[in-house]
């Protein structure tokens, strides 16, 4: 047996003593030295942060927090006046088929009447309207409490529907509305984690079993994975308090936790396994992690860095969504770095130790060791193939690789951007199923603008009278409902007034969009416009959701030009290259435009209708959310990929070795971890495709497909190809290859 060298820092980091070793390092051999402190700690930490978590609860965004631009000001100016909406629910009576029974349908009309008036949720129940073609019944049931709280109290009163149905077997009685609408979104998203988790789970087994051939090993990125996604959780609840939730925060930690948690757990196993068989055996697993810790752990340190300040960026957007997606992924990353850095060396040592006492009891020590070289050894023959070109002709590659990608990024140029409401919900929810059957009964529940005024108590009634003209005027125009006579509500303190105008279109439609911006920028100004000092605005969905594509507007070139700034100015500092800072811009840059062009084709123009059968609704226009969050996001997760490869080619490169070998070396050595990590990471992606949530599906398809471009196109063929021809220009200003390679080349003439 080949005698270990046990004594830390005496291997090939060359940090010499342990206070002037960067942290990663330190903190990786003090968990080698007490691996089962380490894994104690680490554990401890993830019991505490779910004990407080669950302890304090998720605190999750209110109405106000999701208010922007002029709907946003109508809905404080109606809370001010207590005029705010409250939560309704629609119970629909209709014939299974046929006509009506009168008789049957006013006996349910009385019974579920009776039975919501009962109810201490229920604020007061309107009398019953039929519709235009007699064939329906609805009943409104007005919710006590504030429209946002609604589906908190929703329960009983769908209980008392399905008893209704019960007694009156023969009519369908059923409900909907916002409340339970929302009810309905939440259960089929808790249904749709399951369903992605039974999907990710084993595959992401498979793919680590045919990278490592071991289960013990494929459960180390397992476990670490998912205990740090149980702490992610758990420190997310308790963030909440401070930046409340959206209500995506388990989603995003689920999606990002699983990915860059295997990643970077394959990044450091990689690198250890390489240190082991370089080593022969010589050296004991302590030193093994601290060389590890040196190289891979910086890389790991470095690049969750880069997705924590990337993500970062979205908190510019100023938009609750937006900003508890930044939270859930900053939290989650910081969790995958942590448990790389403080579990994994611990649990590295354990089975290395376990692994020579059973190669000591077996005398086959050298046989596995070298069983254990060949799984990791090489770069295999398709990366083999992948970087033929790039070594051979990299003018030619970088050119055909990079018209490929911007010919995949043309179509991203007409992308249609929505924000994604009830016209695109699964239909698979009962409450939609309803839902379409209530509104194509009674066209005017679709769309509702609610007009706000507010002035003094003495105008209130020129304020009245300015609204019923501008409710006349409605009445001649086709993209409005004519009602029978306006619907006016006035504050106590006759201040503030309401009108309601209904318009028969859908939420998303051109006719919807029209009537708002006709009523702002024409009915409002020639009416309550004329009345001196009065303030008015327009809420509603449509305005809700136009308002809030504007905001989103505003803010996205804030949030790109600061992504673009610091991820430029964190790779130049990494690498202390302003040439590689440009070139990670741009390469970025290059895969974010190929995977909004591919979720264009697919989704926005039908193509994933046809291969998937995916809803349509889902599928015809782009959430208005995925494209700045798959920005950011993209650029965050480049960075594993971009600081890992180019890591390995700096460290060549500093070796003395020549560009073009050290550019071969560097990306053939990380070949296998990168293709691992990729699987993984579109794995995990795709899986979220087959979700019902339409931006969900987007978001996951765009993910994966990045992630299959960036790890092949761009790590195999653009950068190669880009760093060959750049040659030693490509770490200006730095000098610092420049010197090893002239170093070496005057000690080995044939070297160049």
């Amino acid at each position: 047996m080949a005698v270990h060298q046990r004594s830390l820092g005496s291997g090939r980091t060359g940090e010499g003593p342990a206070k002037k070793r960067p942290l990663t390092v330190r903190v990786a051999i003090w968990s080698a030295l007490h691996p089962w402190r380490a894994l104690a700690g680490w554990l401890a930490f993830v019991v505490l942060c779910l004990g407080v978590g669950i302890s304090m609860g998720t605190h999750n965004a209110t109405a106000q927090d999701y208010r922007v631009g002029q709907a946003g000001r109508a809905e404080n100016l109606a809370d001010e006046g207590r005029l705010g909406r409250a939560p309704v629910e629609q119970v629909l009576i209709s014939a299974r088929s046929g006509p009506l029974d009168e008789a049957a349908a006013d006996a349910a009309v009385r019974d579920i009447t009776a039975r919501m008036r009962k109810l201490p949720e229920v604020a007061r129940v309107a009398p019953p309207l039929r519709s235009a073609d007699g064939r329906s019944l609805r009943v409104e049931v007005t919710m006590k409490g504030a429209e946002a709280d609604g589906k908190k109290h929703v329960a009983p009163l769908a209980a008392q529907t399905a008893a209704a149905q019960r007694g009156h077997p023969s009519l369908r009685v059923e409900e909907t509305g916002g409340p339970s609408i929302s009810v309905g979104l939440d259960t089929q998203r808790d249904d749709d984690l399951a369903l992605s988790e039974a999907i990710t789970l084993p595959v992401t087994l498979l793919t680590l079993l045919a990278v490592f051939g071991s289960a013990l090993m494929v459960a180390v990125p397992l476990l670490l994975a998912l205990t740090s996604i149980a702490a992610a959780i758990g420190l997310s609840m308790v963030v909440s308090h401070v930046l409340p939730d959206a209500g995506v925060g388990t989603n995003v930690i689920l999606l990002i936790g699983m990915a860059v948690g295997v990643d970077y757990t394959l990044f450091y196993l990689k690198r250890e396994r390489e240190e082991r068989a370089r080593s022969g055996g010589r050296l004991a697993p302590e030193a093994l992690v601290e060389l590890a810790a040196a190289t891979s752990g910086r890389a790991i340190a470095v690049s969750g860095f880069a997705v924590i300040v990337s993500t970062a960026t979205l908190y510019l957007a100023t938009d609750v969504v937006f900003s508890s997606l930044a939270t859930s992924t900053i939290i989650v990353v910081l969790a995958a770095v942590l448990s790389s850095l403080t579990a994994l060396p611990a649990l590295l040592v354990k089975i290395a130790q376990r692994t020579e006492r059973r190669a000591v009891r077996r005398q086959q020590r050298t046989r596995r060791t070298k069983t254990s070289q060949d799984r990791t050894a090489g770069t295999g023959r398709i990366w083999s193939a992948l970087l033929r070109p790039a070594g051979k002709h990299p003018a030619a590659t970088l050119c055909v690789s990079v018209l490929l990608l911007l010919g995949l990024a043309a179509p991203a140029l007409g992308m249609q951007l929505r924000v994604l409401n009830e016209d695109s919900h699964s239909r698979e929810i009962p409450t939609m199923q309803t839902y379409d059957r209530l509104t194509t009964a009674f066209p005017d529940l679709r769309v509702q603008h609610q007009i706000v005024v507010r002035a003094t108590a003495a105008q209130a009634a020129e304020v009245a009278s300015s609204l019923r003209r501008l409710s006349a005027r409605t009445h001649t125009d086709p993209l409005f409902t004519k009602d029978a006579a306006p619907h006016l509500r006035t504050s106590q303190d006759h201040r503030t007034t309401t009108l309601d105008l209904s318009v028969p279109h859908k939420v998303s439609s051109p006719e919807a969009i029209t009537s708002l911006d006709r009523l702002r920028t024409e009915y409002l100004p020639a009416t309550v416009g004329k009345v001196a000092g009065a303030e008015f605005a327009v809420t509603g969905d449509v305005a809700h959701d136009t308002d809030y594509l504007a905001h989103q507007d505003a803010k996205l070139p804030v949030v790109v030009g600061a992504l673009l700034l610091l991820t430029f100015l964190l790779t130049t500092l990494v690498f202390r290259s302003v040439v590689i800072g440009l070139l990670g811009v741009a390469l970025n840059l290059l895969s974010v435009a190929a995977s909004f062009g591919l979720v264009v084709i697919f989704f926005q123009h039908g193509l994933a209708s046809t291969l998937f059968g995916f809803d349509t609704a889902a599928t015809n226009a782009i959430g208005s959310r995925v494209p700045l969050f798959l920005f950011v996001i993209l650029f965050g997760l480049s960075m594993d990929y971009q600081v890992f490869v180019v890591s390995r080619i700096r460290e060549a490169a500093l070796g003395g070795v020549p560009t073009r070998q050290a550019v071969l070396h560097g990306i053939g050595a990380s070949a296998k971890v990168v293709t691992s990590a990729a699987a993984v990471m579109v794995t995990v992606f795709a899986s979220y495709m087959f979700l019902h949530l339409a931006e969900m599906k987007q978001i996951g398809f765009s993910l994966a497909v990045a992630v299959l471009l960036d790890a092949v196109v761009i790590r195999a063929l653009i950068l190669p190809s880009a760093l060959i021809l750049l040659g030693r220009a490509s770490w200006w200003p730095s000098r610092a290859v420049w010197r090893a390679q002239r170093a070496t080349s005057k000690t080995s003439p044939g070297v160049g």
